[in-house]
């Protein structure tokens, strides 16, 4: 089996965990309205927490996302910072005004990093789906796990840039009302999403 073959199957793979709906794409959406490149800003950040933990996997480090405590820890914490964004892009509605752009205080390049470190189903992907992957890409050698890695990081920017830059272009389109709207909601996903991740982090604590 060739190389070629083994990167489409993965990029497909990729794929299909990137478009689902998550606090990354929520977070890319909401920040698009602002920005159309937020969304490459969101996947670089991301591609910071990833390349490493990529490393981390190939060396064996998968197996401790496994371990109940530290998937818990993650999964509150992660919750608690998903929980904040979302009540300030809430919040980011009061300041908005005609003459002041749509946004909300964190960066989308802190954005990606904090909401990928925050997340343990990301975490547990790695140590799962994405370890075997890992496993396969380096009996193409060196060069197969660089190549694999880019090209799961490059899913990840191309479907973020592209969801920014249809929110922006919506946003241009449909004008303000729908710039607050979509931020707004997008803020209540968040602090769904960032709850539903503290509840199950307090509830797979290890008694």
């Amino acid at each position: 089996m060739t190389i070629w073959p083994f990167l489409l199957e993965a990029v497909l793979i990729s794929l299909s965990g990137v478009m689902a709906p998550g606090p990354i794409t929520t977070v890319v959406v909401g920040k698009g309205s602002e920005s159309p490149h937020a969304g490459a800003l969101v996947a670089v950040g991301h591609g910071i927490v990833e390349f490493p933990l990529m490393l981390a996997v190939l060396y064996g480090a998968g197996r401790f996302f496994g371990i109940p405590a530290v998937k818990a820890g993650i999964a509150i914490a992660g919750g608690a910072f998903m929980v904040y964004m979302g009540v300030d892009m809430v919040r980011a509605l009061a300041r908005f005004t005609n003459a002041q752009p749509l946004a909300a205080d964190r960066s989308p390049l802190a954005a990606g990093i904090f909401l990928s470190l925050g997340n343990p189903y990301f975490l547990v992907w790695w140590g799962t789906v994405g370890a075997a992957l890992i496993l396969r890409a380096v009996a193409f050698g060196m060069l197969g796990f660089l190549a694999f890695a880019l090209a799961h990081w490059l899913c990840d920017f191309c479907w973020d840039y592209f969801l920014s830059a249809t929110a922006y272009r919506g946003g241009k389109f449909l004008g303000k009302r729908f710039q607050q709207v979509l931020l707004g909601a997008c803020g209540a996903f968040l602090i769904f999403f960032g709850a539903r991740f503290i509840f199950d982090g307090i509830s797979a604590w290890p008694a």
